[in-house]
């Protein structure tokens, strides 16, 4: 009796295993179709038949993005939204423009890992640790270098020189998902309340209310 019951447990243990995981592809291609009603996880596929070659094509990524902007920075992303062949494929691009001193702020991207690869100039890049070691992991990259930021976790660029650069950014998921600190914590709609905000970062309910201003 006890060996039926601990081989239903690893049966079941198994099943959530693989109940959890992404599912393989069962077909070519699934072409994110943006008019359907229908709400998946992910987005609907349109019929086969009907893919053409523009739903796997994007042009743009040799233009520069406009780094006139508080950060000083652009990012110009290609995912699911601008080439619908890429749903349920798990991977998207972006460009990543920087003016001289920019940075791409402290952000996380919540469903995808990063990799990054300079193209132009020098970066400083890094990314911290979860709970409770809050450890910041960081390097100067030069061109053709190449860094990964671990899914979830957040991390940063900062252009450290005097002249622009650029980057490519690779994820693993067709709508990676961007959380900007800064954004989120002080540009929320609507705002976060100034006490929870004032306690939580040590500072002066003023302070909270100067930045939130900004955002």
């Amino acid at each position: 009796m006890a060996s039926r019951v601990l081989m239903l447990a690893c049966l079941a243990m198994s099943c959530s295993v693989i109940l959890a995981s992404d599912p393989s592809s069962l077909q070519d291609f699934c072409v994110a179709d943006s008019y359907s009603p229908v709400l998946v996880n992910g987005l609907v596929c349109k019929d086969p038949k009907l893919a053409q070659p523009h739903d796997f094509f994007f042009s743009g990524l040799h233009l520069a993005g406009n780094t006139s902007n508080p950060v000083g920075s652009r990012v110009t992303p290609v995912t699911v939204a601008q080439i619908p062949g890429l749903n349920s494929l798990g991977i998207s691009i972006a460009r990543v423009d920087y003016a001289p001193w920019g940075i791409n702020p402290p952000h996380t991207h919540p469903r995808a890992t990063e990799i990054l690869t300079v193209l132009e100039g020098r970066l400083e890049v890094g990314f911290v640790t979860s709970n409770p070691e809050n450890r910041l992991i960081s390097k100067i990259l030069e061109k053709g270098d190449v860094f990964v930021f671990p899914k979830g976790l957040v991390h940063y660029q900062r252009n450290v020189e005097n002249w622009n650069a650029v980057a490519i950014a690779t994820l693993s998921s067709q709508n990676p998902g961007v959380i900007t600190i800064a954004n989120s914590v002080f540009g929320s709609k609507p705002k976060i309340s100034a006490d929870i905000l004032a306690k939580a970062f040590q500072i002066d309910k003023n302070v909270v209310y100067n930045v939130q201003s900004k955002f």
